[in-house]
């Protein structure tokens, strides 16, 4: 059986991860994440193995223990991470910005809150159980597909490698003062149906928790009532009524918790925080809490994009980019423009300067549906992923199998204390003012590899 790893493969790869970020040889993203000796040819050939399946435990909501996991298997995939992690942040921080700026389209006027982190995760999750054709349509949304393949061929990745990677990301942030990021995956399936070995690994490898049960669909609303019970409690009530409108087909229900609770890295002093006017546009005015801090800062005034950028350090290792249109710029003028090259030259540019910053105090949620999502973003890709054309054949012993709900939840928290002792000298000079007072943008990003762990705009900070 040909293996797809060659000893130049290897060596070019070497060279890319180690060698200088200016001269680094290009290694296309699937061969990091490649299937071992899995390829066109190879799956020419009809399956003889059958799908390896686990039965599944019925739905008790007496039994709030999480899913076992074998060590053996949770941790094999963190040997090695970094090698890849670099490639995968470029991966979901670009699909992360598409995804944001369509859900921001949707909700033009409301807060909103997306972590492409999570989202990457659940559409890799949902790759494990999709059939041949299905599965290569995931990979060409996540940039992970081989671009020799056909549409009758193609040569799968291990997703297990990229969900070990998202995971990963999460754990640099676990060093010294630090954010708490904590993932959690629920799936409830037809009580009758078991799922397969390689799903249920996958709920696994990205998440800290993951709950699998069986369910009796057929009194849809008894089940509604239980399922969201279920997940209350198991979130610590974090999560609630998150499923409406079940029927007695369902096959599955997926949901996933992202939970991020930050610390600036130098507080915010309490009684510098005061009520001030907050323009939600040109005719409403909210009275909101900001927090102001003098302190040096790294900002950039992009008069190309009419948008001010400043860099607001969290723990040791996470970063949160806030981005200012100029006065009588909309929002969405400026997000319209997010790419990976946009927010790359705006770090570029970063200075350092005194500041006088005052900033909204603000904690958001948000429930984003990802069949929803995915059909803003295009209804053929929606189709392909998780719709109509959607097939799932490796996802069950149940043939044809849906997912018919896939949700993503995200909690963004924000404390006003600090993570370092605070400094009592004064900054010298004149500091420039600098007040968060209108509309803007803002992304949390972790440290080391740039990975974008939440994209979020505030339109109303008392919403």
């Amino acid at each position: 059986m040909q293996r797809l790893w060659s000893p130049l493969l290897v060596l070019l790869l070497y060279c890319c991860l180690s060698g200088s970020q200016a001269n680094r040889v290009y290694v296309h993203p699937f061969y990091l994440f490649a299937a071992e000796n899995v390829s066109c040819e190879t799956l020419q050939a009809p399956m003889v193995k059958p799908l390896e399946t686990l039965p599944v435990a019925p739905l008790d909501n007496e039994v709030l223990t999480p899913d076992h996991r074998d060590p053996s298997k949770v941790d094999v995939q963190r040997q090695n991470i970094t090698e890849r992690t670099a490639v995968l942040a470029g991966l979901l921080n670009a699909l992360g910005l598409r995804m944001y700026k369509a859900l921001s389209s949707k909700q033009h006027s409301a807060n909103t809150l997306l972590s492409p982190v999570n989202t990457f995760g659940s559409l890799v999750t949902f790759y494990l159980g999709a059939s041949r054709k299905t599965a290569g349509s995931f990979q060409l949304l996540l940039g992970l597909s081989r671009e020799t393949d056909g549409e009758d061929c193609v040569s799968l990745m291990d997703g297990h490698k990229v969900l070990k990677t998202l995971q990963g990301i999460n754990s640099l942030l676990d060093d010294g003062p630090k954010d708490e990021i904590t993932t959690q995956v629920w799936a409830f399936t037809r009580q009758d149906a078991q799922l397969s070995e390689d799903f249920i690994q996958g709920t696994q490898d990205f998440s800290d928790t993951s709950f699998i049960r069986g369910v009796d669909f057929s009194k849809p609303q008894v089940a509604e009532q239980l399922v969201n019970s279920f997940v209350e409690m198991t979130s610590d009530g974090k999560v609630k009524d998150i499923f409406k409108d079940l029927n007695a087909t369902n096959n599955l229900l997926f949901i996933t918790s992202f939970n991020f609770q930050g610390n600036w890295k130098k507080a915010f002093q309490p009684d510098e925080t005061t009520l001030k006017e907050f323009h939600v546009d040109q005719t409403t005015t909210v009275m909101a809490p900001l927090m102001t801090r003098t302190d040096q800062y790294h900002y950039f005034n992009d008069t190309v994009r009419r948008c001010t950028i400043v860099k607001l350090s969290l723990s040791k290792r996470s970063y949160m980019l806030l981005v200012l249109p100029h006065e009588g710029v909309k929002l969405g003028d400026v997000e319209s423009k997010l790419r990976r090259d946009v927010i790359s030259d705006w770090h570029q540019n970063l200075q350092e300067g005194l500041l006088e910053l005052s900033l909204p105090k603000f904690s958001m949620s948000s429930v984003t549906d990802l069949r929803d999502l995915l059909t803003t973003m295009n209804p053929e890709i929606e189709a392909k992923l998780l719709g109509s054309k959607a097939e799932f054949s490796q996802l069950s012993n149940t043939k044809p199998f849906t997912i018919d709900k896939a949700i993503n939840k995200v909690l963004f928290e924000m404390s006003e204390e600090g993570a370092e002792p605070q400094d009592p000298t004064q900054e010298e000079g004149v500091p420039l003012k600098l007040s968060i007072n209108r509309p803007f943008f803002f992304s949390v990003i972790e440290g080391n590899f740039n990975s974008i762990l939440m994209l979020g705009k505030i339109i109303n900070p008392l919403l």
